[in-house]
């Protein structure tokens, strides 16, 4: 995490994602009039006159309410305020001070940070001078006139805050280190897991489907390796997608699945794979990503001798012919087998950066071919004289022949399943290409 952090923090409905996406330039957090848009800690990371920072996006401060995640969310706040370095204080210039305000007020006095009271909505000269009514919080210092919407104001904002940062801090603390995707459908347990990895409730965790909307990013550490650990919302049918926030946690799940370096998709051990699984890994694999399948809630099936290897099976049976993602049955509740499950994300990560001296490969397949060399089709005979493996992100190599074009995709296939018993690659997907030699 950069060194420099800013924590955006209010009642509900005051702008505070919308500030937040104009703090890191881009469109992370989801928006929407419906107030409890937000429910766990959100990161961006921005710059102001050379000075990087992380802005966290919090929930709606309330007490009282018959929100089932109000005690939830009012955790995440307090963890956001005591990781900031600056706190803003978001209010509505339209409310002007309501009792929710006062009672946030009370709590933020006990912090030691820098706060500065920020009043959203200001979008004209004429309604910024509302905002002097909120000196009767009792803060010291300017209150900030702004419109998270159209940026006005938010240039005065970024110089008082940049102000209490002595170090220029880090451009993105994400760069360069590898995105694990949590995916799969609503309530299967990805919350629980990224937050068992993490030590911590980073996320908001109830029985409701559809808890998670925005995609959560986290530093995680394991075996000496760092890596951003995603949990995303539950992917359900379009038909089943009725609001538009349920709309635009789907599409942030599929950013995060496509920005990622590997997806580790969950399934219900009581439920199985459904249409929905097989759609999810489809996508995965399309996009070439290390894929790992977690069945969890292993500890609710009844177990017989066979119960691991008939349901791997059935597994496999639906996804052909995709045949290389690893399955491993945990039980979060339980934390049973939850350490296997690392050790095996990091080892299809391993796989996918795994580079084959030419040397190597060439002395293997070469000797496959010639033991089973391509079918010849309408009188020829196609002759592979070099393998080598290129330079790219998933593992692809080219194979050298006199006649690419007549290599059938069922040959192709034997290729490959020939290269993942001698090197591996177990949880990554290959991809093979033929050129003329």
């Amino acid at each position: 995490m950069a060194q420099n952090t800013i924590a955006i923090v209010g009642r509900p409905n005051v702008g505070k994602s919308t500030l937040f996406n104009r703090l890191v330039g881009e469109r992370k957090a989801i928006m929407d009039n419906e107030s409890g848009v937000t429910r766990d800690r959100h990161y961006g990371h921005g710059n102001w006159t050379g000075k990087y920072f992380t802005v966290i996006d919090t929930g709606g401060y309330v007490r009282g309410s018959d929100d089932i995640f109000e005690g939830e969310i009012r955790k995440q706040v307090d963890l956001a305020i005591n990781e900031a370095d600056v706190i803003l204080f978001m209010v509505d210039v339209d409310a002007g001070v309501t009792g929710l305000d006062q009672e946030f007020a009370d709590v933020l006095r006990r912090s030691k940070k820098p706060i500065y009271i920020v009043a959203n909505k200001a979008d004209t000269h004429a309604r910024g001078h509302l905002a002097g009514e909120f000196y009767a919080l009792g803060f010291e210092g300017e209150i900030f006139p702004v419109s998270s919407q159209n940026g006005s104001g938010t240039g005065e904002l970024l110089d008082a805050v940049v102000s209490h940062f002595k170090e220029e801090g880090i451009e993105n603390p994400e760069a360069g280190i590898p995105r694990i995707a949590v995916i799969g459908r609503p309530n299967v347990g990805k919350s629980s897991f990224v937050n068992l990895l993490l030590g911590e409730d980073r996320n908001i965790v109830t029985d409701i489907a559809g808890t998670t909307r925005d995609s959560i990013h986290s530093h995680y550490k394991a075996f000496g390796k760092e890596f951003i650990i995603i949990d995303t919302a539950g992917l359900r049918k379009k038909s089943k997608v009725h609001e538009d926030i349920e709309f635009y946690s789907v599409l942030r799940s599929i950013r995060a699945l496509e920005d990622s370096d590997i997806c580790v998709m969950m399934l219900d051990a009581t439920r199985g794979i459904e249409a929905q699984d097989m759609n999810i890994i489809g996508l995965a694999d399309k996009n070439r990503k290390g894929l790992v399948i977690l069945v969890n809630k292993w500890d609710l099936v009844e177990k017989e001798t066979n119960t691991v290897r008939d349901m791997e099976k059935a597994i496999l049976e639906r996804i052909a012919p995709i045949a290389y993602p690893p399955i491993v049955f945990i039980s979060v509740e339980n934390k049973q087998r939850v350490h296997k499950a690392i050790e095996t994300i990091i080892q299809v990560h391993e796989n996918r950066s795994m580079k084959i001296p030419t040397s190597k490969l060439n002395d293997a397949m070469l000797k496959e071919i010639e033991r089973y060399p391509p079918p010849s089709i309408k009188g020829k005979f196609v002759k592979i004289k070099y393998v080598t493996q290129l330079p790219t992100n998933t593992p692809t190599f080219a194979f050298f022949c006199n006649l690419p074009q007549y290599i059938k995709e069922s040959y192709a296939r034997f290729l490959e399943n020939r290269l993942r018993e001698h090197f591996g690659f177990e949880g990554v997907p290959v991809n093979l290409v033929f050129r003329k030699k």
